[in-house]
């Protein structure tokens, strides 16, 4: 078992995310949390009714409510997957870089798009022309992503499970380099 802090996931959608970060929490021993589940569970809305009652601002405030209140109250014991956009508010990235291991899970915008592309599930993919919005969104977030990360991950053509044992063996490297 690696003794870490909070070990939080970024990336874009599609980038394994939730998945991953329920396998790292049960490697691991630590209580895992989806944020936008959180945000599901303390509205009793889903994240498209958030979105389009409102807005996409509506949804950031309520995002960074929530990953406040686990920061702070989870100490060195959650895996917690964010959403994709998690790093688009200043204050948001202020709180990831506090007492956690961010670990930014890259998938390239191909990939984004077969992994999303039978999804309903995403707001911001709702559009005539995903793949369009996911080279926008990869352009803006890729470098705020990096800005905040740790460690970054690459997860193309990868099964989750081989990422999970990646971002654990890169953790325990990490932490050991951190003691010497």
């Amino acid at each position: 078992m690696i003794n870490a802090p909070n070990i939080i996931l970024v990336g874009p959608m599609g980038a394994g995310k939730t998945t991953i970060g329920r396998l790292i929490s049960q490697s691991m021993g630590k209580e895992f949390y989806d944020l936008d589940k959180v945000i599901e569970d303390n509205t009793g809305a889903d994240i498209p009714w958030i979105f389009e009652r409102e807005g996409e601002e509506g949804f950031r405030k309520r995002e960074t409510q929530a990953l406040a209140n686990i920061v702070q109250s989870e100490k060195n014991n959650t895996v917690l997957a964010t959403g994709g956009g998690i790093v688009m508010r200043e204050e948001n990235r202020d709180i990831l870089k506090q007492d956690a291991l961010v670990i930014y899970l890259y998938a390239s915008v191909a990939q984004q798009l077969y992994r999303t592309s039978k999804s309903s599930h995403r707001p911001l993919l709702q559009t005539g022309d995903p793949k369009a919005t996911l080279k926008k969104l990869f352009a803006i977030r890729d470098p705020l992503y990096r800005d905040v990360a740790t460690l970054i991950i690459e997860t193309d053509a990868r099964h989750p499970k081989a990422v999970a044992n990646k971002v654990i063996d890169a953790l325990r490297r990490y932490l050991n380099s951190e003691e010497n």
